[in-house]
């Protein structure tokens, strides 16, 4: 595939694509993962790209607050993505950082690094690639903060997952082991504001979006509703 195909918004070819958008916590990695496990598709975490980009600059010593820096670099880092929801992987240089992308230095510093430009051209070049791969099974679960507005506008299912911050902050908190609830709160408010605040592929609900709000439903509950939705785009 030519740089300048992948660079086409318009490039995923006829299979079916969920696009998965919405804010911290709201609980999208374990909804697109159940939802690709039910559905027999792939599925792709867009954020796991972020955050090992981020991994890549800090290991290497570059200020992740100079975005000129962090810019002249981004292209470095090889980046793989694995696509079985059931053993989703992550590996930057050959190295797997499925666990050390999520450390406490990894998700204090994602932020400044996803509001770069170049940052997020070249991880929007390696997502559409992973989309359109001519791979089975023809159709895939994709989640992050742009994937309706801006990676894949044209998918023929478009969500937006939110619930109340207090939902998001004791699910992370279990998920992280975390004992501080409010401290927890206030990270995913800020992580918000920054994500929908930045100049480059901010957080909206995409248009023909629709809206998700996950706090007063199980897990199971929220997979029910987004695999009828997709099953509905099918018939």
């Amino acid at each position: 595939m030519t740089t300048a195909a992948a660079d086409r918004a318009d490039l995923v070819p006829d299979r079916l694509v969920v696009a998965v958008d919405g804010t911290s916590g709201s609980g999208k990695s374990s909804t697109c993962r159940g939802v690709a496990t039910r559905l027999g598709l792939r599925y792709l975490d867009t954020g796991a790209m972020f955050r090992a980009m981020t991994w890549w600059m800090l290991e290497h010593g570059v200020e992740v607050h100079d975005a000129d820096a962090v810019a002249a670099r981004c292209d470095e880092p090889v980046i793989e993505s694995g696509t079985d929801p059931a053993a989703p992987t992550i590996t930057v240089d050959g190295v797997d950082v499925a666990a050390a992308i999520r450390t406490d230095a990894v998700t204090g510093s994602v932020s400044p690094v996803s509001t770069v430009p170049a940052v997020r051209a070249r991880l929007l070049r390696l997502q559409r690639e992973i989309i359109a791969a001519d791979v089975e099974p023809a159709g895939i679960v994709v989640e992050g903060r742009d994937i309706g507005s801006v990676v894949v506008p044209d998918a023929p299912v478009k969500l937006y997952l939110t619930a109340d911050a207090s939902a998001r902050a004791s699910r992370r908190a279990a998920e992280q082991g975390a004992a501080d609830l409010a401290a927890t709160e206030r990270l995913l408010l800020s992580r918000d504001a920054i994500d929908s605040g930045r100049a480059t592929a901010p957080l909206v609900m995409a248009d023909g979006a629709v809206h998700l709000d996950t706090t007063g439903h199980t897990l199971d509950e929220v997979i029910e509703l987004v695999v009828g939705m997709v099953d509905r785009v099918g018939t």
